[in-house]
Order: C-alpha cells, then sequence, then structure tokens
C-alpha cells in the first residue's frame, strides 16, 4: 500500500486539497463556528449514546434477549440447579448441556441479526452519502435518521419475554442500528463545518467524550427501573427502552437548531438513487488513481473497525454469558466501561493533535489486540481477568474512534465529505459485517462464547497490520 506519483497532473488536485475540507487555515467554514454550535454538534453523540451503550451493549441485549427468558421453558428449566441457581456456562461440566447451548445459539443469532445489517449497511450507506453531499442535506439525514432510531426504540416496548418475539426484538435493533450508521455518514461529513485543521482531533473527541460520558448518565437514569421493577420482570426492559427513545429525542435538539446545514457542493452530480451506484464506482476508482493513501486507509479501518464493532456488539454478552457476570456486575461494568472510555477519549482527542492520529490510531490498536487475547488465554483465572482486561479495552476503543474520524477528516477533499464518509461508515461499529460473522463462525465452531473474544481479536490484527503498511502524505499532519 503506497503512494501513486503516476497520477495525472488534472487530477493531483484531490490529493492536495484533503485538507481544503476545513478550508486554509482560517477561511473555511469551521473556521466561523461558535462554541455553542461546536457543543450541539457534539450532542448528537450524547444523544444517541443510550441506543450504543443501553440498547446495543450492557443492558437490553446481554441482560435481555439473549438471556435464558428467551430459551424454551423445558430448555430454561434445565438449567436449575438449586433454588433460582442457574448452571454457570463458564463451567466446563454445564458448557455442553442444553441450556448453556441455548444461550450459546441466542448469542450467534444476535451475531447473524448483525451480519445481515451490516450487508444493508454496505449497500446503502455509501449511496446515501453521495446524495447528501449533492443536495446540500446532511443535516436533514441526521434529524431523519434520528427520529427513526428513537420510533425503533420506542417498537422495543412490544418485545415479549418469549423465543417467538428474538426475532423481532433482533431484527429490531439491528436495522435500529444501520439508521445510526446513515444518520452517521452525514454527521461525520459535517465535522469539517465545526472544526479546522488545528482542532479537528480536539473537536472529534469531545463528540466521542461526550457519548460516552452520557452512555454512563443512560445507564445510571435506567438503573432504578431495573431494580424496582425487577431484573425479571420483562416489563423493566420495556420501560428502558422508552426511556432510551426520548433520550435521543430531547439532546438531538440542540444539534438541529444550532448547526447550520451543509451546503451542496458544485461538483456533486445530483443524480437518481440507481444511477448513484454508477457515480459512486466511479468516484471509488478516481480515489484509487489519485489518492492512494486514503482508498488504503480506509481498507485497514474497514477491517478494524469492524474489531471495535465487536467489542460493542458482544462484549457485555460474553461477560454475562461467557464470564457468568451477574445483572449488578454487568451494571457496574457498564458504568466503569462508559466512564473509563470517555475520560480516555478525551484526553486522546489532544494526544491526537499532538503525535497525529495515525500514531494514535497505531498504539490503541496494538493495545486492544493483546487485550481481547489476554482475556481467552487466563479465561480460567474467572471474572478478574474480564474485569481488568475489559476495562482495559474500554481505554482503546474511544481513541481509536475519534483518531480514524480526525485521520479521515484530514485526508478527505471538500467534495467528497459525505460519499467518503459513506464508505467508512460501510463498515463502521455495532452493523457492520465482518465481526459479527467472526463471531457467529467461532460459536458455531467451537461451540461456547467464550470462543467469540478470538474472532473480534483475529479482525483488530489484521486491521492493524493493514494499517501498518499505509503510506500517508506527509503534508496532512497525520
Amino acid at each position: 500500500m503506497s503512494d501513486d506519483h503516476s497520477a495525472s497532473s488534472a487530477e493531483r488536485p484531490i490529493n492536495t486539497a484533503a485538507m481544503a475540507a476545513f478550508g486554509s487555515e482560517g477561511d473555511g467554514p469551521g473556521s466561523r463556528a461558535t462554541k455553542k454550535q461546536v457543543i450541539s454538534w457534539a450532542m448528537w453523540d450524547w444523544a444517541l449514546q443510550p441506543f450504543n451503550t443501553v440498547i446495543l451493549t450492557f443492558v437490553w441485549i446481554a441482560l435481555y434477549l439473549t438471556s435464558r427468558q428467551f430459551l424454551d421453558p423445558a430448555v430454561r428449566e434445565s438449567g436449575l440447579i438449586g433454588s433460582d441457581t442457574y448452571m454457570s456456562c463458564t463451567d466446563k461440566q454445564y458448557i455442553d448441556s442444553a441450556y448453556c447451548q441455548g444461550l450459546t445459539d441466542l448469542s450467534e443469532w444476535w451475531g447473524w441479526a448483525n451480519f445481515a445489517a451490516g450487508i444493508l449497511i454496505l449497500l446503502l450507506a455509501p449511496v446515501l452519502g453521495q446524495q447528501a453531499d449533492a443536495r446540500g442535506n446532511k443535516k436533514k439525514w441526521v434529524i431523519g435518521a434520528t427520529i427513526a432510531i428513537a420510533l425503533f426504540q420506542f417498537a422495543l416496548f412490544f418485545v415479549e419475554a418469549d423465543p417467538k418475539y428474538f426475532w423481532f426484538g433482533a431484527l429490531a435493533v439491528a436495522i435500529g442500528a444501520v439508521v445510526s450508521e446513515i444518520g452517521n455518514v452525514s454527521y461525520y461529513a459535517m465535522l469539517s463545518e465545526v472544526s479546522t485543521p488545528k482542532n479537528v482531533g480536539r473537536i472529534s473527541g469531545l463528540g466521542w467524550g461526550l457519548g460516552y460520558i452520557g452512555g454512563v448518565v443512560a445507564l445510571i437514569v435506567c438503573i432504578p427501573v431495573l431494580f424496582l421493577v425487577g431484573q425479571d420482570n420483562p416489563l423493566s426492559f420495556k420501560l428502558v427502552a422508552v426511556i432510551c427513545a426520548v433520550w435521543t429525542i430531547v439532546f438531538s435538539i440542540p444539534m438541529f437548531r444550532n448547526v447550520p446545514e451543509s451546503p451542496a457542493y458544485d461538483t456533486s452530480e445530483k443524480v437518481g438513487f440507481l444511477r448513484s451506484y454508477v457515480v459512486l464506482f466511479h468516484n471509488i476508482a478516481k480515489l484509487f488513481r489519485t489518492n492512494r493513501p486514503t482508498f488504503w486507509f480506509m481498507l485497514a479501518a474497514a477491517v478494524y473497525r469492524d474489531g471495535l464493532a465487536g467489542v460493542f456488539a458482544f462484549g457485555a454478552v460474553l461477560a454475562a454469558q461467557g464470564f457468568g457476570f451477574s445483572f449488578l456486575e454487568v451494571i457496574v461494568f457498564g458504568l466503569a466501561a462508559n466512564l473509563v472510555a470517555g475520560v480516555s477519549t478525551l484526553l486522546a482527542g489532544r494526544v491526537d493533535d499532538a503525535i497525529g492520529p495515525r500514531r494514535l490510531i497505531t498504539i490503541t490498536l496494538a493495545g486492544l489486540v493483546a487485550m481481547a487475547f489476554v482475556v481467552f488465554a487466563l479465561r480460567d483465572l474467572g471474572t478478574i481477568v474480564f474485569w481488568i482486561c475489559g476495562l482495559a479495552l474500554c481505554a482503546f476503543v474511544g481513541p481509536t474512534q475519534a483518531a480514524s474520524r480526525s485521520l479521515l477528516t484530514r485526508l478527505t477533499p471538500p467534495d467528497q465529505q459525505g460519499e467518503i464518509f459513506g464508505l467508512y461508515a460501510t463498515t463502521g461499529r455495532v452493523a457492520s459485517f465482518l465481526s459479527p460473522l467472526a463471531w457467529s463462525l467461532f460459536l458455531a465452531w467451537f461451540g461456547a462464547i467464550i470462543y467469540g473474544v478470538l474472532g473480534i481479536g483475529l479482525i483488530l490484527l489484521i486491521g492493524l497490520v493493514l494499517l501498518l503498511f499505509v503510506r500517508f502524505p506527509k503534508n496532512v499532519g497525520v
């Protein structure tokens, strides 16, 4: 993976205009952004975080949808080994039981639902980004996605604790993740409207940091409901979904009111939806010819961001079903994980601007790979291994995400922001397809949830190796 110095002079402006995503030092749209607009932009991360933290990661999926409440009643009863005491699927004598295999199946099926969602993102996100760029309606896409995500969360109120409702709940959450990524296409592309080359790392980190801290607050808000209504009462999880939906709507309002709409770029071709695929492939080919660093970086990011997606999508499932975390332990771990991730991401924004996003990504990816394989190797030591390594994973994930967004923004020409961030979103976060595929295949092959962490670690390792081969131009400060 290297720079191509043979591009014609007519195509070179894409390469040299990378930092023009912000304009020159003081004349870009971001240089005119007010503090209120910057904070309002970052608040969208805060608004969407309950969906990611409470629904996808620590509560709704891990403690409800993939729990014994969705097993066949006979299988669920077979797991009882005492009064209200169930088998621990970390115990080797129970791993092959019908009860533990049933829980493994639920986790595997959740992985396949995520895989299907990732395919939808692969097909839709780049084209929708190109459409948003050409029409100058990125903000409208963000608003539409926000409303849709809220509606999907409201729909979770109707998911009963019954095996017949498993796929309704799984698909509602997975499709919500698709919509979230589609919203992120335009949200990421609006970063250049509120930042400059000098502060893009800090502002990108501010968004991620507020998101993680918002996850802590959202968990705290939901805890009384979970404990007062009861952790074995499906109503508690239904009410949590409603709380998250209301949160999403309320805290998105500052972004809708205060951040201006991004303009349409004159060079973006206005075409119909199906024709957008032709334009998309033409632009990919042009990007490959004229801006190899951006092309190869997106290929590497396509892999390692799937690994990051797996950490979020399956981390709490691994803790609850693989390491036997109790209900309270999962909640406390969720609070600690988001706090660690939020603080590390806020600090990493300044490190990004100091040493460059590429170095930061390399360091954090190496830490992620190491922690994933340590979790598997030391699994017999019990929950303490997941506590230590899991929190270390969280400290690395946020900075990797924020620095990746910062790096791509620095590399991307102004008239390709939505389109290229659409490509970026095809492999991004909990809805991408490689990580869910690796998770589900490892569970199917080895028959135990703990093996899923090897699939996630493998994806992260491949992404890190690919990144190390990317050669970036020296004039963009990566």
